[in-house]
This record gives structure tokens, sequence and C-alpha cells, in this order.
């Protein structure tokens, strides 16, 4: 694993990868203090839009892990980036949750449900059916539709619950329109993020998680190192028959730590 002393940035997913709902990983803490003692970077990049990034900076530290604000980086705060990067109009229909809702006001743009001129759907946890409705009203009508990211399902203690990407194939089942797809596995996820830390050397960059679909394939698309762990949704027999591959497969983050400390202390 010699190329692994190589990255100066980690970008780490969170549920299955860091933590399980409110449970930390025991071995995360191993891999952060592995960090400090390396001096490196990590950066956790979520699909989860159903929050804003200052809540996971919170739950984050209530798991015993003092980072910074600018250290967690989610796919509503890339939706918004891009929005603003390509000039889109302020008015939205936006059906997400009152986290994302906030977020969106923050940056400027006005939340309404009378003739918007963009429709954004989120990991929306209070989704109900008019809120569908009025947003296939509005796609059929020809309003440009966006979504946060493509994820189907989000893992929780209990199992996996229906994510953005299973709201997306309702609407898209009903409207026949596909939408403009923001976060990982997406370029566009990658373009905000490399705005927002300066990753300009994409030798010096891994993306860390626990799906093929999303995190490995965003790894592949950057051309940044990818670190597949065990720890959530994907086994080792789905990596076998899959097209995207993962350039290192640990059982997780601990691992990772364990492996940097041994190239550390070889030095």
């Amino acid at each position: 694993m010699p190329q692994l002393k190589q990255i100066e940035t980690f970008l780490l997913d969170l549920d299955g990868t860091f933590y399980l709902g409110d449970n930390i990983f025991p071995w995360s803490l191993r891999f952060v203090e592995a960090m400090e003692t390396l001096g490196k970077r990590f950066i956790f990049v979520t699909n989860n839009s159903s929050q804003h990034a200052a809540f996971y900076v919170e739950k984050i530290r209530k798991m015993g892990v003092n980072i910074t604000d600018e250290q967690v980086f989610t796919s509503g705060q890339a939706t918004i980036f891009y929005l603003k990067k390509y000039n889109y109009p302020k008015k939205v229909y936006l059906v997400g949750t009152p986290a994302l809702e906030e977020e969106f006001t923050e940056a400027g743009f006005e939340l309404t449900a009378h003739d918007p001129e963009t429709v954004v759907l989120g990991f929306d946890l209070t989704l109900t059916y008019e809120k569908l409705r009025i947003a296939c009203d509005h796609i059929r009508q020809g309003v440009p539709f966006i979504a946060t990211h493509p994820d189907f399902n989000c893992p929780t203690p209990e199992g996996p619950i229906p994510d953005c990407g299973s709201m997306i194939a309702l609407i898209t089942a009903s409207t026949g329109v596909k939408p403009k797809i923001i976060g990982k596995p997406y370029p566009q996820m990658v373009e905000a993020l490399q705005a927002k830390y300066g990753l300009e050397n994409p030798n010096t960059v891994a993306m860390v998680g626990d799906r093929l679909y999303t995190d490995i394939a965003m790894g592949a698309a950057a051309g940044i190192k990818s670190i597949l762990v065990l720890s959530g949704e994907t086994q080792l027999e789905d990596v076998e028959g899959s097209d995207v591959q993962p350039d290192f497969i640990l059982e997780n983050l601990g691992e990772i730590a364990d492996e940097l400390l041994k190239n550390h202390s070889s030095l």
C-alpha cells in the first residue's frame, strides 16, 4: 500500500464509513488520530441532503471528534454551488426538509410553489403526496429538474430507507423526465469540492466510502484514488461483478490508519 502515503486529503463518506446512524465505528477514532499524527486532511463528503452541514459537524463533535465547520460538505451545498455557478434563476420549488430549505434560503433563493423556474429534489424525510404532485406538475410544464444525489437507499441501524434516488424514480415514472443529478458520483460534486477546497493535484486526494456506485465511482470520475471500506453497504462479493472497481479494498477506516502509520514508521 505504498501509494497511500502520497494521499494528503481524504474525502470521507459518513453513513456506513465513519458511523452508522448515531453510533461512531470504534476504528474511526483511530483513523482521526492517524490523520492528526501524520498531518493529513480529511473532509466528510455526504450525499445526504436531508440535513445542513452544521448538523453533521455537531453530530460528529458529539461523537468525540473535534472538526471544523469546513470539514463537512453535502450534496445540498454542491447543488447550491451548481445553481449559482450556472446562473439558474432564484425562484425554486424545493422538495426537501426544513434544513435544506434553510440552506437554500440563506443562499439567496426564493422558495415558491407558484411559477418556479427550477424544481430541486433532495432527500426529503418530510415528503408528502402534495409535494410530489406539485413537483410533477411543474416538471411536465418544462421547468428544469435538478436532484441533489442519486442514492436509492439511506442506511440506518434498523435497515435501509428510501432515499433521493427512489424519489427520482417515482417522479421520472410519472413525468418521463430525468433530472440533472449533482451529488456523488457526478462531476458537479467534484467540481464543487475542487473549488471549495483547492484540490488541484488529483494524485494527493482519495475518496473513501462504502458504496461502489457513488463513492468509488466518484473517485474514478475525478481521477483520484478510491478506497472501498467493507463496513457498510458493499461487500466483497459485490465488487467481483461490478464495472466500478476501487483502487484499494480495506475492512474499515482503522485498516487505512494502520497502513498509513506502518508506512510512516518505516520512513
